[in-house]
């Protein structure tokens, strides 16, 4: 899995000119699920997305997490975080989910994300969104469950 983990001030999705999820102090994630990622690596990505010690303590420092500071989670599904374009103009997506299986990933991080307690709002799976965000401080890191960046 890879995600795209933003901290934000605020955040929604629109999907067709609706609201589908929008929250408040938190932090926007884009979850892109690859083709072999397992329920293993979705629950890694909530762990890591619920404890990731982004959000700043009493003395400015970045030493506290969205569960700390009890904020909230705008996760939004983003095949587009597998494409591969090394190689001539136009991105490959070989390397991502498909639809169903990438669905059940994606939801079981949701799941595993609300299991701990966290408010997790959401995009809608395979629509065409628009998500606007106001990017706090700005704070933008990479996650990948399987590698290291």
């Amino acid at each position: 899995m890879r995600a795209v983990v933003q901290r934000v001030s605020f955040a929604r999705v629109l999907v067709e000119g609706r609201v589908s999820g929008a929250i408040d102090h938190g932090l926007l994630v884009l979850l892109g699920v690859g083709d072999t990622d397992t329920a293993a690596a979705a629950e890694w990505m909530a762990d890591k997305i619920a404890t990731l010690r982004i959000f700043r303590d009493d003395r400015g420092l970045m030493n506290l997490s969205v569960e700390q500071t009890c904020g909230a989670i705008l996760l939004v599904s983003q095949f587009t975080l597998f494409g591969d374009a090394r190689r001539g103009r136009r991105p490959s997506f070989t390397s991502a989910a498909a639809g169903d299986r990438a669905q059940m990933l994606f939801e079981l991080a949701g799941n595993a994300l609300e299991r701990r307690g966290l408010r997790v709002a959401y995009g809608v799976f395979g629509a065409d969104m628009d998500v606007e965000s106001s990017n706090q401080g700005p704070v933008t890191i990479l996650l990948d469950s399987d590698r290291t960046f």
